[in-house]
C-alpha cells in the first residue's frame, strides 16, 4: 500500500463540521487503498486565543510555559478528528508530537526538528489504523514541550513524510494550489500543475504565503514530493518536486511580490575598505535583516550605499543608519517605505536569454521606474514605487503569457 501524509490547517479544521469533512476525505484515501498519516493544526483562531490568555497574565510569557500552553490547541484537534474517523468506521489513533518522539532542539517558540522515531506510527499503520499527529510541536532532549513557530505544522507533515518514506505529502489549505501570481491582483492567474522545489523556495521567500519556507527546504532536502490542495474543492492541486531531466521548463513559472519593503540610502560615504561592514554591521547587530544591496562609487572617492529591509524594521534601521552616518561623516541619509518588490521566478531562465530586458521593457512601457534590481540564477527582482504594484504585476503576467495555455 502507498503511504501518504496529509496535513490540514486551521481553517480546514475550524469547526466540528469541517473536522467531520476532513474525516471523510481521509476515509476516501483509505478506501483507495492508501495508508494515511494525518497532521493537523489547531482550530482556526485557537492559537491566537491561547496567546492572548498568556499575555493577560504575563506581558512577556515565559517561552517554556508558552509552548506548554500553545501545544494544547493541536491536542484538541487530533482527539476530535480521531473520534470523527472512528465514527465513520475508520480505525484511528491520535498522538501529540512528544508521543511520536518528534525530537527538536530547545529553542522554545521556534524549535527545529532534529529527528523522528517513526516506529510507533508504523506499528499503528501496520495494524490498519489512520494515525493522527499534532502538528507544530515536539519535545527536546530534556522532555520539554517545544513548538516550531507559525506555520510549523507544514514542517511536521514533511518531516513525518520523510521519516516514513511516504509517497507524497499533501498540504490541504484554503487555496487549490500554487498560482502564477496572486489571483487577487491578477484575476487571470493560472494554477500551476507542478513547480520545482527551487522555484517554490524563491516564491515563498519573495512573498508567496502558500507554504512555510522551512517545510519546502525540508522537503527538498529529503526528496519528499509535496502537493498543495484545497480542503474545500476537488482537484489535483500543484505538485512540488525536483526538476525532471528532459522536461520542457516554462521560462517563467510565476510572479511573486512583497508589499513589506523599505529602502534606505546613505550618501557620500568615504570609499575605503570595510565601509560596507561599517554600514551593515550595526544594522545586523540590531537584528535587522537586509535584503537587496546596491553600491555606487562616485568620482570624488565617495560611495552611495542603498539597501532594503522589512517595512516593520524601517524606523529602527533609519535610527541606526543616521548614527552610522554621523560616525562616518556621510553627507545624508534617505529613506523610503512606500516601495514594493516584484520578482519573476523560473528555472527556465537558466536556458533563456533576454528575460531581464523583456521585464525592464515591459515596466518602461507602463511608465514604471525601477529603483533597484537583484538577480539570481532563477529569479529577477525589482523594487518599484508601491503605487505601481498591481499595474506592474499585471503587465508582466501579460508580457510573459502566464495566463496562456502555451506556458502550462
Amino acid at each position: 500500500m502507498a503511504l501518504i501524509v496529509q496535513k490540514y490547517g486551521g481553517t480546514s479544521v475550524g469547526s466540528v463540521e469541517r473536522i467531520q469533512a476532513v474525516a471523510g476525505k481521509v476515509k476516501m484515501a483509505r478506501d483507495r487503498g492508501e495508508d494515511v498519516v494525518v497532521v493537523v493544526s489547531a482550530m482556526s483562531g485557537e492559537t491566537n486565543r491561547l496567546v492572548d490568555l498568556a499575555h493577560q497574565i504575563q506581558e512577556r510569557p515565559i517561552p517554556r510555559e508558552l509552548d506548554v500552553l500553545l501545544s494544547t490547541g493541536e491536542q484538541v484537534t487530533i482527539a476530535l478528528l480521531s473520534m470523527a474517523l472512528e465514527k465513520i468506521g475508520c480505525p484511528a489513533r491520535s498522538y501529540t508530537g512528544g508521543q511520536v518522539h518528534i525530537l527538536t532542539d530547545s529553542a522554545h517558540n521556534k524549535a527545529r526538528i532534529r529527528d523522528i522515531d517513526a516506529a510507533r506510527v508504523q506499528a499503528d499503520l501496520d495494524a490498519g489504523r489512520v494515525v493522527v499527529v499534532a502538528g507544530f510541536q515536539g519535545v527536546d532532549e530534556a522532555g520539554n514541550i517545544t513548538t516550531l513557530g507559525r506555520g510549523g505544522s507544514d514542517t511536521t507533515a514533511v518531516a513525518m513524510a520523510a521519516a516514513l518514506k511516504a509517497a507524497e505529502c499533501q498540504i490541504f489549505t484554503d487555496v487549490d494550489g500554487v498560482y502564477t501570481t496572486d489571483p487577487r491582483v491578477e484575476p487571470r492567474a493560472r494554477r500551476l500543475d507542478r513547480i520545482t522545489f527551487e522555484e517554490m523556495l524563491e516564491m515563498a521567500s519573495l512573498g508567496s504565503k502558500v507554504l512555510q519556507i522551512r517545510a519546502v527546504e525540508f522537503a527538498g532536502k529529503y526528496n519528499v514530493p509535496l502537493r498543495v490542495l484545497s480542503s474545500f474543492e476537488a482537484g489535483e492541486g500543484t505538485l512540488i518536486t525536483f526538476e525532471e531531466d528532459g522536461m520542457e521548463q516554462a521560462k517563467i513559472s510565476g510572479i511573486a511580490f512583497s508589499r513589506d519593503e523599505a529602502k534606505l540610502t546613505i550618501l557620500g560615504v568615504p570609499d575605503e575598505p570595510g565601509v560596507a561592514y561599517k554600514i551593515l554591521g550595526p544594522i545586523s547587530e540590531a537584528n535587522i535583516e537586509v535584503d537587496m544591496i546596491v553600491q555606487n562609487i562616485a568620482q570624488d572617492s565617495t560611495t552611495d550605499f542603498t539597501f532594503t529591509v522589512h517595512r516593520n524594521d524601517f524606523p529602527r534601521a533609519m535610527e541606526v543608519l543616521e548614527n552610522t552616518a554621523r560616525e562616518l561623516g556621510a553627507r545624508e541619509v534617505l529613506g523610503d517605505d512606500v516601495i514594493v518588490k516584484i520578482s519573476l521566478v523560473g528555472v527556465g531562465m537558466r536556458s533563456h536569454a533576454g528575460i531581464a530586458s523583456k521585464m525592464f521593457e515591459t515596466l518602461a512601457k507602463e511608465g514604471i521606474n525601477i529603483r533597484m534590481i537583484s538577480t539570481s540564477e532563477i529569479k529577477i527582482s525589482v523594487v518599484v514605487d508601491e503605487k505601481y504594484l498591481e499595474l506592474g504585476v499585471r503587465a508582466l503576467h501579460e508580457a510573459f503569457e502566464l495566463h496562456g495555455e502555451d506556458n502550462a
